[in-house]
């Protein structure tokens, strides 16, 4: 596709996302809920005198580009992906002139604009009010560009392949939601990844999970040093690499499987 052709069809999908804006601003407002929650707690643990390295404004600000790297990162379309392999709508799409994965990132792209138009104002209210600090440079918010869409890149493709199990089974949204359970307890949702007890805080750090949201967060905040930043990145990358040999290989295999009727 050329930028002409995919820009038209994220408009589109746009557009028809903007009539429905009512209800994705609740599904944002939802998926906000979690993190403000343990952003309360630990603001509040940590008190005056600050917790495990963090001040409050440190838990508020972590939060805060949390929510907001959740949301640009979360991977709404391969929720949709198994229903459309199991009822036969995958049949309009491999009709079409572009590869189905086009398809996927250009309605994630559009899903973004309508969330962010959301999202963006709530956190800078949030962030009026309860004032977070950062050891903010211009180099975290360089390398942050980087590892935000190596991050988004990362949990699309993984959950693209898990959801393109339904070319074999009835479902995969089984396998997608514990995806989502490990994510919330490993990927600095519940807690940042450095305050996780030791056996917890090496399977984050090693397991794709932090990759895909708590490591860009780190890097804007400024948490990370030289050594740990070239480590994050050598894992973020691996992963995804392995993240989309996967979705090639199970992709190319289910297709040859795939047989319906209708859609």
């Amino acid at each position: 596709m050329n930028l002409r052709s995919s820009w038209a069809l994220v408009k589109g999908l746009w557009l028809s996302w903007l009539q429905y804006r009512s209800f994705f601003f609740i599904l944002a407002f939802g998926w906000m809920i979690p993190p403000l929650i343990y952003m309360l707690v630990w603001y509040t643990a940590a008190g005056d005198q600050g917790l495990a390295g963090f001040t409050r404004g440190e838990f508020a600000a972590y939060y805060l580009v949390l929510i907001l790297v959740n949301q640009i990162t979360f991977a709404q379309t391969n929720w949709t992906v198994g229903d459309m392999i199991r009822t036969g709508q995958m049949n309009q799409i491999l009709l079409r002139p572009i590869h189905p994965i086009m398809d996927a990132v250009a309605a994630e792209f559009a899903g973004k604009l309508v969330y962010l138009i959301f999202d963006v104002p709530i956190v800078a209210l949030l962030a009026l009010l309860l004032q977070p600090q950062m050891d903010f440079q211009a180099l975290n918010g360089l390398l942050f560009i980087p590892a935000l869409l190596m991050a988004w890149a990362l949990r699309f493709f993984w959950g693209y392949w898990l959801a393109l199990l339904a070319f074999w089974a009835t479902s995969a949204d089984a396998l997608l939601t514990l995806q989502d359970t490990l994510m919330f307890l490993l990927a600095g949702q519940v807690a940042p990844v450095a305050l996780l007890p030791g056996a917890l805080q090496t399977a984050a750090i090693v397991l794709p999970f932090r990759s895909m949201v708590a490591f860009p967060v780190e890097v804007l905040t400024g948490r990370l040093n030289g050594t740990d930043l070239l480590t994050g990145f050598a894992i973020q990358a691996a992963w995804l690499a392995a993240a989309v040999i996967l979705y090639r290989l199970v992709w190319t295999r289910g297709l040859r499987h795939y047989a319906a009727i209708g859609g």
